[in-house]
């Protein structure tokens, strides 16, 4: 019993959000802003994540296991503690400070990239070392460049670095912390968000006691990340 009121309760709020038309001009522009500053942040991620994962996978050079381990270690960074680094950098006294980049959507996506990228280039790295040495000598006894060589390893470990984009995906349009603090979780006095996503919008809305505009939009948030992994497995094949 007590499910099916919750059912109708979450039924009954998306209701509400369909009818009055300041809700869903709020509902809808912050998910263009949690998906622009998320997708973008994950795509410049994994340009610069592949290469680094193809270079330290296949190059042997002395401090080989410390650059391993940083990249490692950066899985695992604190996002306030990365907020407060973009924060410095952008702001007035730091090195981008002439950019005017504080508290706007693209600060975020620095900050979603710093965490993203170190979770795709370490599971793609794992992916890359783990295609067999057999497969790339034959790309090159049939005459294969580097480039060559690079691609055949990417194709076969192309399910494990779709799974590392999906990982960086979810760290990065799961955020709270680093895009709250260099965002500023900004709205325009009509509803429509300028640096405000999903995730800082459902921290802001349950701080006010507004549950079902947050329970809506931790729904939406599900979806789209059901959405996204769906699409990105059926790209990848169906497998990770």
């Amino acid at each position: 019993m007590a499910l099916f009121e919750g059912v109708a309760h979450l039924l009954d709020t998306t209701r509400l959000l369909v009818t009055f038309p300041f809700e869903r001009t709020y509902v809808q522009s912050i998910i263009v802003v949690s998906l622009y500053v998320s997708l973008t942040a994950v795509l410049l991620s994994t340009l610069v994540s592949l290469p680094i994962a193809m270079l330290v996978g296949f190059a042997d050079f002395p401090g080989k296991g410390v650059v391993v381990a940083i990249i490692n270690t950066g899985m695992g960074f604190p996002s306030v503690v990365v907020g407060l680094v973009v924060l410095f950098a952008v702001s007035n006294q730091g090195p981008l400070g002439a950019l005017d980049l504080i508290f706007t959507t693209e600060a975020m996506i620095l900050s979603q990239f710093v965490l993203a990228t170190p979770v795709i280039t370490g599971v793609s790295l794992a992916a890359v070392t783990s295609v067999e040495q057999g497969v790339r000598d034959a790309a090159y006894a049939t005459g294969g460049t580097r480039i060559d060589v690079a691609l055949v390893t990417i194709k076969e470990a192309r399910y494990g670095i779709v799974t590392g984009v999906l990982a960086g995906l979810g760290r990065a349009i799961s955020e709270v912390g680093s895009v709250l603090i260099v965002g500023g979780n900004i709205a325009r006095a009509d509803g429509t968000s300028v640096t405000r996503t999903l995730t800082t919008a459902i921290q802001l809305e349950a701080r006010q006691g507004q549950f079902d505009t947050a329970l809506v939009l931790g729904a939406i948030l599900l979806v789209l990340v059901l959405l996204v992994n769906g699409l990105v497995l059926r790209l990848g094949g169906g497998r990770t």
